[in-house]
């Protein structure tokens, strides 16, 4: 599921987005201020970041160019009480992908978040991911090799899709945990390790000698798309 960081200081809006979103088929998560939300740009992967202007602590625009400037590109979709078109133009020019402005419409905005996903290549829960011969249909969960069903365990699809996600990119052990167990990062635990080795023994050839699901050694694990 893509992921979804909202920050907005107010809790009924920001708990109806959360909602809505997750009802989509989303996971969605909330930060009521700005440095909360910095502090998870910074320390979590998301897909997409909804992006309240007006922010206790440090603003929208702030909170953007701050991300950017430190190499986040995750798409913003910018969302604000202001029509001002210079606000729109300032956030654009800040680093944000889409502007939308309060009061809106449900529909519109899952639109936009949509369409922000689809440009970005996140996945969404309409499309099928694949690696080899392993094919992923996220609105049933089902998962295939060879065109046989595989059957996964619960946490052993959530792993595959939070590695997957990452599109090849690195998945530390912490964010594995934090993402598909919930737990703290001061958590020391082998349940990763053991689902690894489920998933290596159910969609690679020879799981001694994975060619997909690797190990970063001293890191965590990606999946490598090269061979897709």
């Amino acid at each position: 599921m893509p992921r979804v960081l909202i920050v907005e200081d107010n809790r009924n809006l920001a708990l109806g987005l959360r909602s809505n979103l997750e009802y989509e088929g989303y996971e969605a998560e909330v930060a009521d201020d700005g440095p909360a939300a910095l502090g998870r740009a910074r320390t979590r992967s998301h897909d997409l970041i909804v992006l309240d202007v007006m922010l206790p602590g440090l603003d929208g625009f702030g909170l953007l160019r701050t991300i950017r400037d430190e190499g986040v590109t995750t798409p913003v979709l910018m969302l604000t009480a202001r029509g001002d078109e210079a606000d729109k133009v300032h956030g654009l020019r800040s680093g944000a992908d889409d502007y939308v402005t309060k009061p809106f419409a449900l529909r519109e905005l899952l639109a936009r978040i949509a369409a922000l996903l689809r440009r970005s290549g996140a996945p969404n829960n309409a499309q099928t991911a694949a690696f080899g011969a392993v094919k992923i249909e996220p609105a049933t969960r089902q998962v295939t090799r060879n065109e046989q069903a595989v059957a996964l365990r619960p946490k052993e699809y959530d792993l595959l899709c939070a590695l997957l996600r990452r599109q090849g990119r690195l998945a530390t052990r912490a964010e594995l945990l934090r993402e598909v167990w919930g737990y703290h990062e001061s958590v020391f635990s082998r349940t990763l390790d053991t689902h690894i080795g489920e998933l290596r023994r159910k969609l690679e050839d020879d799981p001694s000698q994975p060619r997909y699901i690797l190990t970063v050694r001293k890191a965590g694990y990606r999946i490598s798309v090269e061979n897709r």
